[in-house]
Parts: structure tokens; C-alpha cells; sequence
């Protein structure tokens, strides 16, 4: 059981982690002129992910089985989750920010897929709850991330429809 809340809360803390980092780049792009798209559906997102680690630690079976394949998976994503960020780089935030007339990232993992840090949250969403054995948890928390991923992905897609086609920047 105590593996379980460590893995839940170092789970926690690399998102606590990620926040400044998103703030700052958050900052520095409007200050460039950059302007904010979703807003209205972010403070569901944050919601969204804190009920869903909430309710793995709250539903933990006992005694705790952890799934080693699963974990295992789990650490996969994280990877892919660090090669996201690397790649954007001073463009990655936790928010829709878009800098007019900027190139698109095409580097790292945009060079396969259109929103991988989406495919990842996705993973993370359906797996981290499976690591513990919480099938349940694993479909109502996918269920409604799937939701809120179209809503977002519409809204980023708008944002960077008029980027689409200009110059594309290498990182």
C-alpha cells in the first residue's frame, strides 16, 4: 500500500514539477504577444486530473497488487512525456498559447504526430489506474479525458490554423 502512495504522489509531483517551467514559458510568449485559446476549459483539465489521482488513491484496492507491466508502461510514457517537452522547448506550457506568426515545432515526435503530448496523456490517463489493478477507474477517467482532449484539440486546432504552412522550426 505504501508503494502505491509513493508511486501516486511522485506521479503528483512531477506534475507540480512541470508547472513553473509551463508559467514561466507561459509569461515570456505573451509577453511576445502571444494570446491564450481554451481558457474556459482549463480549469476543468486541472480538475479533471486531480479527481482522477484522487480517486486511484482513494480506491486503491487492499491490499495493493502493483502491475509491473503496467508500471512499466507508465514509465514508457513519461519518457515519451520528457521528449515532448524537450522538444518544444520554450513553447511547451500546460495552456493553449500561440505566437502569432511563430513556426510550428516539427521536431521530436511532431515529426510523426500531430498532438503526441495528447497520445500521452491519453496513455497516462487509461494506465497509471491499471498499474493498481483500478480497471473502473481506468474506463470513467478515459472516458471523460477523451472528451476533454477533443474540446482541446478543436481549440488548439483553431488556434494554429492560420500557422499552418509557414515556415516550420527545427529544435
Amino acid at each position: 500500500m505504501i508503494a502505491a502512495y509513493a508511486i501516486i504522489a511522485l506521479v503528483a509531483l512531477a506534475r507540480l514539477f512541470e508547472l513553473p517551467y509551463s508559467a514561466r514559458n507561459t509569461q515570456r510568449l505573451l509577453a511576445q504577444g502571444a494570446h491564450e485559446t481554451g481558457r474556459e476549459h482549463y480549469p476543468l483539465l486541472i480538475l479533471l486530473h486531480m479527481a482522477w489521482l484522487a480517486t486511484i488513491a482513494l480506491t486503491l484496492p487492499k491490499p495493493t497488487t502493483i502491475h509491473w507491466l503496467f508500471l512499466g508502461l507508465y514509465l514508457a510514457l513519461q519518457i515519451l512525456r520528457v521528449w515532448i517537452i524537450v522538444s518544444l522547448g520554450p513553447w511547451w506550457t500546460t495552456k493553449i498559447i500561440t505566437l502569432p506568426g511563430a513556426p510550428l515545432v516539427q521536431s521530436g515526435p511532431y515529426r510523426y504526430l500531430r498532438h503526441p503530448n495528447y497520445w500521452v496523456v491519453v496513455g497516462e490517463i487509461a494506465v497509471l489506474p491499471l498499474v493498481f489493478g483500478e480497471i473502473a477507474v481506468a474506463i470513467v477517467f478515459s472516458i471523460l479525458n477523451a472528451g476533454m482532449i477533443a474540446w482541446r484539440i478543436r481549440a488548439e486546432n483553431a488556434a494554429l490554423a492560420d500557422r499552418r504552412g509557414e515556415h516550420i522550426m527545427q529544435r
